[in-house]
């Protein structure tokens, strides 16, 4: 049962696009009706993701992510569309309508369940006889038992079987409990748990659901560390250990970390901003997630080969965001945990105070590399070193880096900033020759950003767009013209848009990106968004809305000869004679 139009209208007229948007991205730059952000989707330095007040949708001109409110929500969250209305519902005090949940959220809503029920069972086995074992390895890493309780920490049994039978009891099947990743499948076809002698962390999300498992084997074992698989509400990579704690931290800054025993050990000490990456290399969509939260992230990580590697990746990611990076360097211990026994808080305090800015971090990194007072090895450092700060943005930083690095390699200042800024002009160079060759490409530039929605006939889909484009900005069309046949768009997926626009035009009901929403896949709404931002005039709209109808017949007819491939400059041509800005609204 689909949702009412009027309370899809009632909940985006309650949840401005602009104030959703602004709980996740910092809207600064305005441009019209439009404000511009960093994209939550991707990273970038430069803005590129508007949000449209007047219009209610949103769009990334760099990796093509657009839709309505709803969509944002279900992008930004990982839900699904009828979770995401619950979201916004929710958020503005309304009612959901009664009706049948579908299988997916039914499904989601009692995997949480299941999660909820597990981390319950797993904390209450610390209370038994079996459960001293956990206890003394919490009491030998001085995991207090109110740090314990706050992180609901646990003990998954060394038995075969122990969770399965007390979730079993609770009216879950073997089947939901393997979708959860609680159990795996036995060789003789039986079920056994996948979690056993462990000292279990939960990982809760940012709206406190328990969504996976992070279990440390106690004793000899591998391995170490496991983590639940991914299931329908759990990804590895889009989740932080303890983010649900560490965003509430007045700190100002995030500590990210490798493990999850470093956090818990850095929230009791008293640094409530410690997160970790669950067992990965930071990903991408982790550092989105922290820099929602937080403009300014330390570096915490263990202080070896792999941490430092570890680092140097994280740098990387973490410096394509809007984000102040530093980073620990810790002597004495290989991890904040031991440095913390070792030395104490108040120690580990003046560590985060005295980090270092990742610039001099990696400089620091390059110059260990080479032996100075060897010319050989003096001249690669050079190199390296100008290389790196060429890749800073601003030139008075470039500056203050190239008269560092000139100071260690004991040569004149003019000479390192002067190699700096040459091969700085040749990145930029390279990076306008890069974005010149793609934007000179028609055939690049008729495609959707997502690959998987690639149109095998360029010209046609150019046309198919068009009437999508002019149907959705002039509903009244379709009342007044004779319209294509679905069947006649060649891309797959501006057939599937368009007959989902058909469908509510032909049934009298308002076309919006809500209304939409349920019926289009992600990518979809997004090509959809993409499609509206491109200019349309709307003073002949039937006499243009004729023109896209009859290009998509000559290419149909040209198909059927087997003629030659698309003539690109028939894009470039159709795409001049369309190319003034439309009137009206989306």
């Amino acid at each position: 049962m689909a949702f009412s139009e009027k309370f899809l209208d009632e909940l985006v007229d309650r949840n401005d696009i602009v104030d959703v948007v602004s709980g996740y991205v910092r809207l600064s730059k305005r441009s019209g009706a439009n404000q511009f952000g960093l994209c939550p989707f991707h990273s970038e330095k430069t803005p590129s993701f508007s949000v449209n007040a007047e219009k209610q949708i949103y769009h990334c001109f760099g990796c093509g992510k657009g839709g309505g409110v709803i969509n944002f929500i279900m992008d930004i969250e990982n839900l699904g569309y009828r979770d995401a209305v619950a979201f916004l519902a929710r958020r503005a005090g309304m009612t959901m309508p009664e009706e049948q949940s579908d299988g997916e959220s039914k499904k989601r809503a009692r995997m949480l369940s299941l999660n909820k029920d597990a981390a319950r069972f797993f904390y209450e086995q610390l209370s038994t006889s079996e459960g001293r074992r956990a206890g003394e390895y919490m009491a030998k890493r001085r995991i207090s038992p109110a740090t314990a309780k706050n992180f609901g920490l646990g003990y998954a049994p060394d038995t075969w079987d122990s969770l399965e039978k007390a979730m079993r009891a609770k009216g879950y099947s073997d089947f939901e409990l393997l979708d959860a990743g609680l159990v795996r499948r036995g060789k003789s076809g039986g079920f056994y748990d996948t979690f056993r002698n462990r000292l279990m962390f939960p990982v809760i999300d940012v709206r406190g659901n328990v969504i996976g498992f992070s279990g440390r084997i106690l004793g000899d074992g591998e391995p170490k560390y496991m983590n639940s698989p991914e299931t329908l509400v759990f990804n590895k990579s889009r989740n932080l250990f303890a983010l649900n704690l560490a965003k509430k931290s007045k700190s100002g800054y995030i500590i990210l970390s490798e493990g999850n025993i470093d956090v818990v050990s850095l929230h009791q000490a008293g640094f409530d901003s410690a997160v970790a990456s669950l067992g990965t290399s930071l990903t991408p969509e982790q550092a989105r997630l922290l820099s929602r939260y937080t403009n300014q992230v330390i570096i915490a990580y263990d202080n070896d080969g792999a941490g430092l590697k570890a680092s140097q990746r994280a740098i990387g990611i973490l410096e394509k965001l809007d984000v102040k990076v530093k980073v620990l360097r810790m002597t004495g211990a290989k991890d904040p945990d031991e440095f913390i026994k070792a030395k104490g808080p108040d120690a580990f305090r003046m560590l985060l105070e005295g980090s270092e800015d990742q610039v001099d971090y990696r400089l620091r990194t390059v110059t260990e590399k080479y032996d100075l007072s060897i010319d050989e090895q003096k001249v690669e450092f050079l190199k390296e070193a100008t290389e790196l700060v060429a890749h800073l943005p601003g030139a008075v930083e470039r500056q203050v880096y190239a008269m560092r690095v000139a100071a260690l390699a004991g040569l004149g200042a003019d000479v390192v900033t002067q190699e700096v800024e040459r091969r700085h002009k040749r990145l930029v160079r390279r990076a306008y020759r890069e974005e010149e060759r793609q934007q000179s490409r028609p055939e690049r530039q008729a495609q959707p950003v997502e690959k998987e929605l690639r149109y095998d006939d360029p010209v046609s889909a150019t046309a198919e767009e068009g009437v999508i484009r002019l149907l959705y900005l002039d509903p009244e069309l379709a009342r007044r013209c004779s319209l294509p046949a679905a069947e006649d768009f060649t891309a797959p997926a501006l057939q599937h848009i368009y007959s989902a626009l058909r469908g509510r035009l032909d049934r009298g009901e308002a076309v919006s990106t809500a209304g939409l929403g349920e019926a289009l896949s992600g990518p979809e709404m997004s090509l959809l968004v993409g499609i509206l931002q491109k200019p349309e005039q709307l003073s002949r709209s039937e006499g243009t809305l004729q023109d896209y109808i009859k290009i998509i017949q000559e290419q149909k007819e040209l198909r059927e000869q087997k003629n030659a491939p698309p003539d690109f400059q028939a894009i470039i041509k159709l795409q001049r004679e369309k190319g003034k800005r439309y009137e009206g609204n989306g």
